[in-house]
């Protein structure tokens, strides 16, 4: 394990909704990376990208509509893009910020992808909307081209596949960054999604849940710490009065095994943190809001399990 390695995951409230949201909100975050880059911290940081896929994939989709003589863009190149630009103003945030505080590190975006089981059994059970709010007519002509769409309010809304991350096929590069001492962006938004076809990665209608991916990454880079960053100081039950502070591995399976968490919200992240602390020695999973990361990454406050 290196000690002081950590994966830090920010979710959607670090960019917001709109390109100059992301501008402005990417500062705090820059803010909270350079805290613990002051602390000696060795740092990857990967991120959601749940509003700016969904944008890109929209605004695709129209152009294809309006311009027969282009195609809709897989789920897979919107993925890589949303990586590209939340990653250049991540990286220039951070990079500021760090130069205001008198320290040059280089700051580098990895285009990440992530291996997926074509058999994983969330192809046939998705769960993740995307996209624009469409007529029972144009639903119908998606569920013609084999994809999955879900009534939601007064139309119809397209739904894929949030399968697991089995590996990373850029982590040697992630790991010789870390190593040269860089600040690393990777695995933007749970990873782009692939399928192995011989030797040929082919894109996968997916999205990954990005806490699952951060664990992996975390583990495969033999980090001391995972901190996932959200809205909220601590984690509660799923009845959002009980907070949670400290768990251990088997307190956090067991609240799991008992139904505790939304399967879409919370769930993924307690999960994470047990795959990540369960995979190695000596590890620790926080789970706390943006503006805590420094004290979060000390355990001094968050949900917290080790």
């Amino acid at each position: 394990m290196k000690d002081k390695r950590i994966v830090v995951a920010l979710g959607r409230n670090a960019f917001g909704q709109t390109f100059p949201e992301q501008q402005k909100n990417v500062k705090k975050a820059a803010e909270a990376i350079a805290d613990l880059v002051e602390q000696k911290f060795e740092i990857v940081i990967t991120h959601s990208n749940g509003p700016q896929v969904g944008m890109i994939q929209t605004a695709m989709t129209e152009f294809a509509r309006l311009d027969n003589k282009y195609t809709v863009a897989p789920m897979s190149l919107c993925g890589a893009m949303s990586q590209g630009y939340i990653g250049y103003d991540l990286q220039n945030a951070i990079r500021a910020e760090l130069l205001k505080r008198g320290i040059f590190k280089p700051v580098s975006t990895v285009i990440t992808q992530v291996r997926v089981d074509p058999f994983d059994k969330a192809f046939q059970h998705p769960t993740k909307v995307i996209g624009r709010l469409m007529s029972k007519e144009e639903a119908e002509a998606e569920e013609e081209k084999g994809n999955h769409v879900v009534a939601e309010g007064d139309g119809y809304r397209r739904i894929i596949a949030s399968p697991q991350p089995i590996d990373i096929y850029e982590i040697d590069a992630i790991r010789a960054l870390v190593n040269a001492g860089q600040l690393v962006i990777a695995a933007g938004g749970g990873g782009i999604p692939v399928m192995e076809q011989g030797t040929k990665l082919k894109g996968a209608s997916a999205i990954i849940e990005k806490d699952y991916t951060a664990a992996k990454l975390a583990d495969m880079i033999d980090a001391s710490h995972l901190l996932i960053l959200t809205s909220q100081e601590q984690m509660t039950i799923e009845d959002g009065k009980t907070p949670l502070g400290h768990l251990s591995v088997d307190q956090a399976i067991d609240l799991i095994d008992k139904g505790n968490f939304d399967p879409i919200t919370s769930l993924p992240k307690i999960s994470a943190c047990v795959n990540f602390v369960s995979s190695g020695q000596n590890r620790t999973a926080i789970v706390t809001k943006l503006e805590e990361a420094y004290q979060g990454a000390k355990e001094r406050v968050g949900t917290i399990i080790k």
